[in-house]
């Protein structure tokens, strides 16, 4: 069936950060709400890139090598194997694009890990 998603109304269902939270599916890729406040785990994707797209907010993608700042309407792919570090130092809704494989943490073990079958849809 073929179904529009309507991404306030998703992400206003979502009531914890740092929950990933599935909102579709396209070619082995998941479409991910997720609300993002305060400091994330520094990590990184080994084998998959993944796409940031701020809808409401500002975040700050750390880096090793420095950060970027995402505000409302802009979006970041961080390339596999870099690591980073979201961060929002006010409440921001965000959608993610990665492969249906991901682990949120990448490789870390963290009390924000959800393994990738354990994920909630909405």
């Amino acid at each position: 069936m073929i179904q529009k998603v309507n991404l306030a109304e998703k992400l206003a269902a979502v009531s914890k950060p740092w929950v990933p939270t599935i909102v579709g599916a396209l070619n082995g890729q998941y479409v991910k709400v997720v609300k993002f406040h305060g400091e994330y785990v520094w990590h990184h994707h080994e084998n998959e890139d993944e796409l940031f797209w701020v809808i409401v907010g500002h975040v700050r993608i750390c880096l090793r090598d420095g950060h970027v700042d995402l505000h409302e309407g802009e979006l970041l792919i961080v390339p596999r194997g870099v690591e980073h570090k979201p961060i929002a130092d006010e409440p921001a809704e965000v959608v993610l694009f990665e492969p249906a494989a991901t682990r949120n943490t990448g490789q870390v073990d963290h009390d924000y890990t959800i393994e990738p079958d354990a994920l909630p849809q909405l």
